[in-house]
């Protein structure tokens, strides 16, 4: 574990044999990049829990199956796995929810949707961790986020318009909370992540998608960056994207 973060004690639920073991909780956890973040981070002694609404077939660590965008059930769910397992040490909100389509055929509803998806579930998530890492001494908060970030492409209206906000929350949570030791980060994935479903939606070769272990590698090393050095965005990508 990192010397900088700060040991629990074993009045902190979690505590096993003497030992702390911290809370990775992933929100959107489904097979592919959630899965892999709990992987990795379980794989160095993290206790892993994953929330979404479908289970993974062979779920990793303990899955909450749940809306992330109820306003009553988040801060319930997250309060019983902090009473359960302690704060979480680090928090990565991976929700998406892609709409491609023309302007024109773009509905008001499309918008709501993928913004109570992507938004409104990074506030309930955020609301419900970020001050109780602050008071158990820090952790790291990141954020999945996507070209459509940074610029808006034709028939991505609903996405990018999301997409935007919720960089431009992250970028408001880093500046409120980073003083008080949460390291925020936003993570721009810049590319088709290599999982079951996207071969199916896109006829690229795989050897040009991202890989979901390769970019969980690249999320343990945000949250274990030194307090002098720490990231805020993250920009990823295959070496054969173009940008």
């Amino acid at each position: 574990m990192d010397e900088n973060w700060p040991s629990a004690t074993c009045e902190t639920a979690g505590c096993l044999m003497g030992t702390h073991k911290p809370l990775v909780l992933v929100a959107g956890a489904g097979a592919g990049l959630g899965q892999s973040l709990l992987a990795r981070f379980e794989q160095s002694g993290f206790t892993p829990v994953g929330l979404g609404r479908s289970r993974p077939v062979k779920p990793v660590g303990d899955f909450q199956t749940l809306d992330l965008t109820d306003e009553a059930a988040v801060p319930a769910v997250i309060s019983e796995l902090i009473a359960k397992y302690g704060p979480p040490k680090v928090v990565v909100h991976n929700t998406a929810e892609l709409v491609i389509a023309p302007f024109a055929q773009t509905s008001l509803a499309d918008y709501r949707r993928t913004w109570a998806s992507m938004v409104q579930s990074a506030v309930l998530v955020a609301e419900a961790t970020v001050q109780p890492m602050v008071d158990a001494g820090g952790g790291t908060f990141i954020v999945s986020g996507a070209t459509a970030s940074l610029r808006g492409g034709a028939k991505f209206s609903a996405f990018a318009s999301a997409k935007f906000a919720l960089r431009g929350l992250t970028q408001s949570l880093a500046r409120e909370f980073q003083p008080a030791g949460v390291h925020v980060c936003h993570a721009i994935l810049d590319g088709i992540i290599d999982t079951a479903r996207s071969r199916d939606l896109h006829s690229l070769d795989p050897a040009k998608m991202m890989k979901p272990e390769d970019i969980a590698e690249a999320y343990w090393q945000l949250a274990h960056q030194p307090k002098s050095t720490w990231t805020h965005e993250l920009d990823l990508r295959p070496a054969s994207e173009g940008f």
